[in-house]
């Protein structure tokens, strides 16, 4: 069991758990993931580390509440336990000195992005980091990424805070006024999709892929993607992966095999169902 030592609401249905994993923190690195298990009769659903902390022994989630697993998830307080805490998983980002690093999140997707630019600002990079939501009260973490970068540049949906338009509005601009060395993309697949449209292919761009996961150890091939024409495993091969070389029509058809079942489980109350809950 793993404990939750702490719990915040960062906006709504957006929660925050530090949770109780010594093993796990010492071992974490940035762009990993762990999976979870709820409960016994619970599914098993990847989250990417937003943060870890060595010497509390502590993995930082956070989640957005959009199906039954992620919902009885919130529902959880400081002091319970998780059941299933496996990690850290996945291959860590590719973290050296390249220049100028755009860093781009969106919505849930600022999480992950987070630990990658701080260990690319502390390789010497200059990290200019965009972040956007629909509206200011969906924003997360923009402290926190300032913080860690050179420069923080935040777009809005509708307007309510930053810059209105998309983060790919952005990202044209810092394009168009400066040499970009490397561009880290994570947030949901239409938004890293619409980034590598943005991107030439001369500045490499990595995406940190989402697919529905089972075991995560690469044998039940559910988290299948297509990455320049060959099948990858997300989880041992991954999550991150040339955004360039991805098969997004593929990517996007998977991320929507369960959607009737999770409308099904979310009205049911009782039933579990395959949950891609990563973002």
């Amino acid at each position: 069991m793993f404990r939750i030592v702490a719990k915040k609401e960062l906006a709504p249905r957006i929660k925050l758990f530090d949770v109780e994993a010594p093993e796990i923190a010492r071992k974490a690195r940035p762009g990993q993931f762990i999976i979870l298990r709820v409960d016994e009769e619970g599914e098993r659903i990847p989250l990417t580390i937003a943060d870890f902390d060595q010497k509390k022994g502590t993995i930082t989630i956070i989640f957005q509440e959009v199906g039954k697993t992620t919902e009885l998830l919130g529902e959880l307080q400081a002091g319970d336990s998780i059941l299933d805490f496996v990690g850290p998983l996945g291959c860590p980002s590719e973290i050296e000195r390249f220049g100028t690093v755009v860093c781009v999140g969106g919505g849930v997707g600022v999480a992950p992005v987070f630990p990658i630019a701080r260990a690319l600002g502390e390789a010497g990079n200059r990290v200019v980091s965009i972040i956007g939501a629909r509206s200011r009260d969906m924003l997360i973490w923009e402290d926190e990424m300032r913080n860690v970068s050179s420069e923080l540049l935040v777009a809005t949906d509708d307007g309510s805070y930053g810059i209105k338009g998309f983060v790919t509005d952005i990202l044209t601009g810092v394009l168009s006024r400066e040499k970009v060395d490397r561009v880290v993309a994570i947030g949901p697949a239409v938004m890293m999709r619409e980034v590598c449209r943005v991107t030439p292919e001369s500045i490499p761009t990595v995406v940190s892929l989402n697919p529905i996961m089972v075991d995560g150890t690469g044998m039940c091939g559910a988290c299948r993607v297509e990455v320049g024409g060959k099948t990858r495993f997300a989880c041992v091969e991954g999550p991150e992966f040339d955004g360039h070389q991805v098969n997004w029509e593929l990517v996007l058809k998977r991320s929507k095999m369960f959607v009737e079942e999770e409308r099904i489980a979310m009205e049911r109350g009782g039933c579990r169902c395959q949950e891609n809950a990563r973002r």
